[in-house]
This record gives structure tokens, C-alpha cells and sequence, in this order.
């Protein structure tokens, strides 16, 4: 069966190497573990190199796009598969439909948006699979701790630390999605804390 993954991840093209570097070694370990890679479909930064990279390794990238952005011609033309979106709204939702985890790499407001979103669908039950946040570089720290004070002071209950998984480094992304504790779509009978 095929095997779909999907990754936020940032569209700058400013950002250090070393973002760089980790998303193209992520994409070829899920390249060559058969996984086919849904993202936003853009041509610059972290979104672009992943889909670069996908291509130069024979894998398979999903890319799903508002029309407003393929029509400034943000979209990478190294995608398998584009799919074009009325808006931002539905293309998170294609995004992680029929995903089996979620990786979140560096970005910016667009990135942490998703990434939030998904939290909380999950949260909700309304989305199960894994989600993996890759904190290169100590990236994600501060949203590490922000999420654990949530926790603390009863914001979220003590089982939303089993929602995510923050790994360090790209080697420990497959593992961490493959050993995620299991959600059910019950989650919402104990959300409220």
C-alpha cells in the first residue's frame, strides 16, 4: 500500500543551510522508504528543495496550491501531481487528507498555522495520524515549551504530550512516525481539560 506523508515546511529561500540540508536528507529516507510526499507545492525554500530533491531520487510529490499563488507562478514545476485550490482553507485540507503522519520542518506564519491546526484537529479527533515536528537546530524550542506550559497549567490535558513527537534530528523522523503513541477518534470525549 501506498504510503503518503505530508510536510510543512517554509517557502523562504533566506533561511540558514542548515534547513536546507535537513529537508533534503528527510526526503530521501521517505523517498526510499516509497513514501509519496504531499506539500504545498511551492517552487522556493524548504517546500522547493523537498520536491527538488524527490524528483532527482525517482520519488513522487503531491503538491497542492491556491490558484492566487500558481498565478505568480510559485508553483514548482518538478511536481508529479499539482493539484490547484480556491484558497488557503482548502489546501490545508487536501494537505493532510488520507496522510498517514505529518512532519513539520522550519517555516515561518504559514508553517506554524498549519501545524497548529493539525494539533488541533487532532486534539478533536478529527485527525489521528502522527505528527512530527523536526526542531533543527533548536528551531522549535520555544514552541516546545509553550505547548508543555499549556499542558502545565491545564490548558490542554497530560494526554495531548502524546499528540506530537519532536525529533532533532532528519535520521530520527521514520522512527518517530512509526512509534507514535496511537489517537483515536474519541479524543474530543476527553479535550476539555
Amino acid at each position: 500500500m501506498i504510503k503518503r506523508i505530508c510536510i510543512f515546511c517554509s517557502s523562504s529561500d533566506k533561511i540558514d543551510r542548515i534547513h536546507f540540508d535537513a529537508a533534503e536528507k528527510i526526503t530521501c529516507e521517505l523517498v526510499q522508504a516509497g513514501y509519496v510526499i504531499v506539500c504545498g507545492g511551492g517552487s522556493h525554500g524548504l517546500m522547493g528543495k523537498i520536491i527538488e530533491t524527490a524528483a532527482k531520487n525517482g520519488g513522487y510529490t503531491v503538491g497542492i496550491i491556491p490558484e492566487f499563488m500558481r498565478s505568480v507562478e510559485w508553483d514548482s514545476k518538478k511536481l508529479s501531481e499539482l493539484i490547484v485550490v480556491d484558497d488557503m482553507r482548502e489546501r490545508k485540507k487536501q494537505m493532510i487528507d488520507n496522510v498517514d503522519a505529518i512532519i513539520a520542518l522550519a517555516g515561518g506564519c504559514g508553517t506554524l498555522e498549519e501545524l497548529m491546526e493539525v494539533i488541533t484537529l487532532k486534539r478533536l479527533g478529527r485527525f489521528t495520524k502522527p505528527i512530527v515536528i523536526l526542531n533543527t537546530n533548536g528551531f522549535y524550542d520555544n514552541l516546545k515549551e509553550l505547548l508543555i506550559k499549556m499542558i502545565d497549567e491545564n490548558f490542554m490535558n497530560k494526554q495531548s504530550i502524546d499528540m506530537w513527537k519532536f525529533v532533532d534530528t532528519p535520521e530520527q523522523v521514520l522512527d518517530a512516525v512509526n512509534n507514535s503513541a496511537a489517537w483515536n477518534s474519541d479524543a474530543i470525549k476527553f479535550a476539555v481539560v
